[in-house]
């Protein structure tokens, strides 16, 4: 067996008296991918940045080529993090930022000519159509993903490390991202991957290693483990019944919410659906379907120039959040990061945000922001040391977990969630989808659009396929399965956007 190429040996890490990692031992060799899986907050991210060089370990050493390196020096060794958080300057193009900090000059002058053919070739192999010239603000999430692992793939490698690669990514995306791991493996690359997704953990890794509460659990060859054992080693206990049981709603339940007619120019042309109480309606369909940008539509998110929104049978004019908010309309977006949280602010400023009005008129009264951030913590398990902390400073779970903790405080009766599980380990997923369950058991309405299409099928009551901004179909019963789907969601089947497939 060949010796590691890079070697963590007994890592501990603290933040003040808070410690995160508990001496872990953690190695990868050279053409291997080593996979690392955990719950959120297990210390898989903490202990990648301690590798790459982002943070200091309190305790333990670590090796290149049997050498010892510090933090500073992980970069000169050919030792690359893609980072979970996009790590672009998005008033850049994107050539500007492949070569952020290591610019190709000729003389005194940038080489802006070879940047842009070296940028131009590494898109190639990443099979990503986006244009060197681009300004990354004007990217998509999963085109900005692709320049992150473009960026890192310019690099002089010799180990990279990926953290939650395809979160964004869609399918196809995912296989090109595979066949460059693939590639790099086999000249002679290390590559470390963290990923929630265990099918992905199954099909790209060579061996998996297992980190809980900070603690090292396992490491085995992918080989001796299927997806089940990986679980259940994640969360020290057997992960079964993932969704709970379908509970649909009476059939003479009153809609709640009906769409009739939206078109959000650009987007999505005359969508109509209607919405049960106690319903959990899913909306599939691939990216740039128009799910979200439908909902945005309806949310005054985004212009809609046609169509009509009723609630409990009445018109309703909803012309931005507020409205919908008055309205009973709750809205969860995908982007928790970007535009759920403030990251930078605590998790009681992040919770009462959306019901102020609740907490006081003219001063906030902070003891009852504080006992509704004590209730939350307790009723949504969100995992936290000190509650005092940035939002910022928790886990992709948790900060999931706050995100709909927040939007309960308006007490809706309609929730929209976006990506309810984006990055987030199947521990946390399961208890999501309890939460969601419960809101329809208790008559609350819930639109759930989701890339995951198990996440679809085990939690939808219907489904409301798009492709290309229209509804192909609206299925429920036995015709809630993956080919039924990707047949509307790909044009095979479904034109009429009221029409019912229960077979």
């Amino acid at each position: 067996m060949a010796d590691p190429l890079l070697s963590a040996e007994g890592i501990s890490r603290r933040f003040g008296p808070v410690q995160v990692l508990f001496g872990v031992d953690f190695d990868v060799r050279a053409g291997e991918v080593h996979a690392l899986i955990g719950e959120n907050g297990a210390g898989k991210s903490t202990l990648m940045k301690i590798l790459a060089g982002y943070l200091e370990a309190t305790e333990g050493t670590l090796r290149f080529a049997g050498r010892p390196y510090g933090a500073g020096g992980a970069e000169d060794l050919g030792i690359v993090l893609i980072h979970q958080e996009f790590n672009l300057a998005e008033h850049l193009t994107v050539e500007e930022n492949v070569f952020l900090g290591r610019e190709l000059r000729r003389g005194f002058l940038l080489d802006r000519r070879a940047m842009r053919e070296r940028a131009h070739q590494v898109l190639g192999e990443l099979e990503c159509p986006v244009d060197p010239a681009a300004r990354v603000r004007d990217l998509s999430v999963s085109e900005r993903q692709m320049v992150e692992i473009a960026k890192a793939a310019s690099r002089d490698l010799r180990v990279l490390i990926m953290d939650e690669p395809t979160a964004v990514l869609t399918k196809s995306e995912s296989a090109v991202l595979f066949r460059l791991i693939r590639r790099l493996k086999d000249q002679g690359v290390a590559v470390v991957y963290i990923s929630h997704k265990l099918d992905e953990v199954k099909e790209i890794s060579d061996r998996v290693t297992v980190l809980r509460d900070g603690h090292l659990i396992a490491t085995q060859s992918t080989g001796d483990l299927d997806q089940d054992a990986m679980a259940q080693l994640m969360v020290g206990r057997a992960i079964s019944d993932m969704y709970p049981p379908k509970d649909p709603p009476p059939a003479d339940a009153p809609v709640v919410l009906s769409v009739e007619g939206v078109t959000v120019p650009g987007w999505v042309r005359d969508a109509s659906f209607d919405l049960r109480r106690g319903e959990i309606l899913g909306f599939a369909g691939l990216v740039g379907a128009g799910r979200t940008e439908l909902m945005e539509g309806i949310l005054g998110l985004r212009r809609r120039t046609a169509g009509t929104i009723s609630r409990d049978g009445a018109r309703v004019r909803i012309r931005n959040v507020g409205d919908a908010t008055a309205a009973g309309i709750a809205y969860l977006t995908e982007d928790r990061k970007g535009k759920g949280l403030l990251l930078g602010k605590p998790l009681r400023e992040n919770l009462t945000l959306l019901a102020l009005g609740r907490f006081g008129r003219v001063l906030i009264d902070e003891r009852a922001e504080e006992a509704a951030l004590e209730r939350a913590v307790r009723d949504f398990d969100i995992r936290v040391r000190d509650p005092g902390v940035p939002a910022g400073a928790l886990s992709g779970g948790n900060q999931q977990k706050l995100l709909l903790a927040k939007t309960m405080q308006v007490e809706p009766s309609i929730v929209i969630i976006d990506e309810p599980t984006r990055g987030i380990d199947v521990g946390t997923k399961r208890q999501i989808y309890l939460f969601l369950h419960d809101l329809a058991r208790r008559g609350i309405a819930v639109v759930v659009i989701s890339s995951e299409m198990a996440e679809i099928i085990g939690l939808a009551h219907r489904v409301v396929v798009m492709r290309s901004g229209t509804i192909t179909g609206i299925l429920e019963g036995a015709a809630i399965e993956e080919n039924e789907i990707v047949r509307h969601a790909t044009g095979l089947k479904g034109t009429d956007r009221n029409a019912v497939v229960s077979a």
